[in-house]
């Protein structure tokens, strides 16, 4: 058995262009996940051998390493918001009747989408200022904007993943807490 994502783990239950928007930002998503771990394990592991085997660090791996911090970071609230992980305070919701917690729950996710795409905006005026100061990083002399692009994509996908997922309750009849996660507690949760 292989950890590696299969075709059905980024086929999307929504129908039409809904369905493609969904796969192709779980595609990015774990994309973009993979190879900012997979670097970032890479740098990191290369210069603890430089130090220690050759006495040398690698002068930019800490910069690289910050940059990879923010794909991932901002890779991973989409993520999270995929899997219905994010941190919810659901005191309340869970003791409302189903037919109120679905309303709520479309009412959740809209006002989330139209933060994170509210953050979204913000983080491109932040770029741009940024972009117009023409700083760059000491070890590798590229602009500070180009490692910032990343949060206004995470901000983006992750209010497409929540918008999508309003969408998926308003055309369902079940609760999902995302666009493939049904409400509920796993068997090895429990309510306290």
């Amino acid at each position: 058995m292989t950890d590696t994502p299969g075709p059905s783990e980024h086929a999307s239950s929504l129908p039409g262009i809904l369905g493609v928007l969904d796969n192709a930002i779980s595609r990015v998503e774990s994309f973009f996940l993979a190879v900012g771990v997979l670097l970032m394990a890479a740098n990191t592991i290369a210069n603890v051998v430089g130090r220690f085997v050759f006495q040398s660090s690698i002068f930019f791996s800490e910069e690289l390493n910050r940059i990879l911090i923010i794909l991932i970071t901002f890779a991973g609230i989409s993520y999270a918001a995929r899997q219905g992980r994010h941190i919810r305070m659901s005191a309340i919701y869970d003791a409302m009747p189903p037919s109120v917690r679905k309303s709520m729950m479309i009412v959740i996710a809209l006002v989330t989408a139209a933060f994170m795409f509210a953050l979204c905006y913000y983080a491109v005026g932040y770029i741009m200022t940024q972009a117009g100061r023409g700083r760059v990083l000491p070890a590798l002399q590229i602009p500070v904007w180009w490692t910032l692009v990343w949060v206004p994509v995470g901000f983006f996908m992750t209010g497409m993943q929540y918008l999508l997922t309003a969408i998926k309750n308003l055309t369902e009849k079940d609760i999902y807490l995302s666009t493939n996660v049904l409400e509920g507690y796993d068997n090895d949760e429990r309510e306290v």
